[in-house]
């Protein structure tokens, strides 16, 4: 996968939840996630899981085997999906630190005369911010955002994206033909610790 050089595109991680099928039924949360506008905010409607639980099990062997069958292969895609919008996300989080910071290794894959003008630098940097779409903070907590739309209030499901946040990061570094830079890392560190939080908060709960 080429790593985009389209750093004007801030809406990447909107089309990739389009392309990749990741529109929500409206019994599974609603992710709401505008450009740079922090966290997505989500929306759960109420469920009937005892009610489906029972009319799974009036069910044959046969339509019981298929029913399973179709609830992997769902989760599946979910943990493909994740892995892909990690993987756009780090990318676009590459882009933008070799902008801001003119990192040889970047301008040779990008091409190896590639200029920025003073004006898509100075952006860069801010993207790059503490507080900037592209900083850790706000990356990393999207990350955990769309892993936790995904895997609904389910800790082992939760774990699972875990790992395929963890695959997306080595998918991109394959990508990227070596380590991402710096930022890259800490980001997944950050991530992982806000999926430690959560899990902590489900332990003091029980």
């Amino acid at each position: 996968m080429a790593i985009t050089t389209n750093y004007g595109n801030y809406a990447y991680v909107n089309k990739a939840v389009e392309k990749e099928g990741l529109n929500q039924k409206k019994e599974d949360p609603v992710v709401k996630d505008n450009e740079r506008n922090g966290a997505a905010v989500y929306e759960k409607q109420s469920d009937n899981n005892d009610k489906a639980t029972y009319e799974i099990a009036k069910k044959s062997p046969a339509d019981r085997a298929a029913i399973i069958q179709q609830m992997k292969a769902a989760e599946e895609e979910q943990r493909n999906n994740l892995i892909s919008i990690v993987q756009k996300t780090l990318a676009g989080q590459t882009n933008a630190y070799g902008k801001a910071t003119g990192d040889s290794l970047w301008k040779r894959f990008a091409g190896g005369d590639f200029k920025v003008d003073p004006f898509t630098r100075a952006q860069a940097q801010k993207d790059i911010s503490e507080d900037g779409y592209y900083g850790v903070k706000k990356t990393s907590q999207r990350l955990f955002d769309f892993a936790q739309a995904l895997a609904g209030d389910d800790v082992e499901k939760m774990k699972e994206m875990q790992k395929a946040m963890e695959k997306g990061f080595k998918k991109a570094e394959k990508t990227w033909g070596g380590e991402l830079p710096s930022i890259c890392q800490e980001t997944i560190d950050a991530a992982n610790k806000l999926f430690e939080e959560y899990y902590n908060s489900k332990d003091a709960a029980i």
